[in-house]
């Protein structure tokens, strides 16, 4: 452990932040400690909000990483509904919007990102909604009711895992996406269709290649959603899920090397040696990919907190995690490992129309990325042969009689 420092700072009180924090602990580092957010909560997670929070069916308080009593026992400085306004590179130091100054040896940057806006008339409308804060769901869980109209503009994770939810609960629901299929700069053409048939068979209406150029309501309170063709849907809520802006400003202004987030390497170190960054904010090379991503995930901003609080203590690491998602809809479990791509050749285990399967992508011999639907073991043993680099046949993948197991 690097015994020269005794101040350091985490900016961003998420998944990341929270894990950053009580892994410094963890690792012996016995300095001052201080985590800044901008939110009044505690850390927490985020991914119940679009499910277990928005049905009502769990208390924001179960989201809390460290609550107030553990963020003293870990003597954590938690200063929160905070907002920074600046960090001073050359004076070792974060300026906080009321005047503040926290000086740091080493500070982690774990700012995330914030929901993306609709910029089109009427988006700031009452019954226009975003999801990415406990807030924006206790405002929006009040009027997902049975019989309401809900429109969904994007056919992404957050949208339909919104979509769900708000079936789940009665609500008459629209998805409104632009592209040509759901999740479409996410996952392969298989999935997408998979999604889409899920989503139908559950009751929601899918509108693909539907562009939103305005919002409107009407003395009774409704809400229209205008199309580009010109087409109202009639609404009574609207729910905007069209992805995530990366926090980067305050480390673009301080000089720091940034390309759609802020650029770590394997140590999660910035351009600044004494600046790191984790989780939803930061961009760094993976191999898996072949190329520089932003992982947006739980998995991945748990992990590279705690990465980037060892490394910040001096720990030798290099952190290069196989990407993994997962989404929870109507009671379907959807996990993807690595990155499919469209060259590499795919292979099928079950069946989509029972509702269980695994769609294994594979270069050569390789197994280079997974997905499934309801087969978490099958998906566990995926992982260990994508990340072992284990030559494997497509007939044997594809063959339920043959134990992946045993590959």
């Amino acid at each position: 452990m690097d015994t020269n420092v005794s101040t350091i700072v985490v900016l961003g009180a998420g998944q990341a932040g929270a894990w950053a924090a009580r892994t410094l602990r963890q690792e012996g580092f016995k300095g001052r400690l201080v985590l800044i957010g901008d939110e009044a909560h505690p850390p927490y997670e985020r991914p119940p909000l679009s499910k277990g929070i928005l049905a009502g069916e769990a208390q924001a308080e179960s989201l809390h990483i460290l609550d107030s009593a553990a963020l003293a026992e870990l003597s954590v400085e938690w200063l929160g509904n905070t907002r920074a306004v600046e960090i001073d590179r050359r004076g070792s130091r974060v300026v906080l919007a009321d005047g503040r100054v926290i000086p740091y040896e080493k500070l982690i940057i774990c700012t995330g990102g914030r929901a993306r806006a609709l910029m089109v008339p009427g988006s700031d409308l009452p019954g226009v909604h975003l999801l990415r804060t406990i807030d924006d769901t206790v405002r929006l869980a009040p009027v997902l009711r049975p019989g309401a109209r809900v429109a969904v503009i994007g056919g992404g994770w957050i949208g339909l895992e919104v979509a769900a939810t708000a079936r789940k609960l009665g609500a008459a629901v629209t998805v409104l996406e632009t592209a040509q299929r759901l999740c479409e700069r996410s996952v392969p053409e298989a999935l997408s269709a998979y999604l889409l048939e899920l989503h139908a068979a559950h009751g929601v209406e899918v509108r693909l290649g539907a562009a939103v150029t305005s919002f409107s309501s009407d003395d009774a309170g409704g809400l229209d959603v205008v199309l580009s063709d010109g087409q109202a849907i009639r609404s009574d809520v609207a729910v905007v899920g069209i992805g995530l802006i990366p926090n980067d400003e305050l480390a673009r202004t301080a000089g720091l090397e940034c390309d759609g987030g802020v650029l770590v390497d394997a140590q999660c170190r910035t351009s600044d040696p004494h600046i790191f960054a984790a989780g939803d904010v930061a961009v760094a090379r993976n191999s898996w990919a072949g190329r520089r991503l932003r992982l947006e995930s739980w998995q991945n901003a748990q992990e590279q907190g705690i990465a980037a609080a060892k490394s910040a203590l001096g720990q030798h690491l290099e952190y290069d995690p196989l990407p993994w998602f997962w989404s929870d809809q109507y009671g379907t479990n959807l996990q993807i490992y690595g990155i499919p791509m469209p060259a590499h050749q795919m292979v099928m285990r079950g069946n989509p129309a029972a509702g269980s399967f695994v769609c294994f992508y594979l270069e050569g011999d390789r197994l280079i990325a997974a997905l499934g639907s309801n087969a978490a073991r099958d998906l566990r043993f995926a992982k260990r042969l994508i990340e072992r680099r284990t030559q494997v046949r497509g007939e044997d993948l594809a063959n339920p009689e043959v134990a992946l197991a045993k590959l």
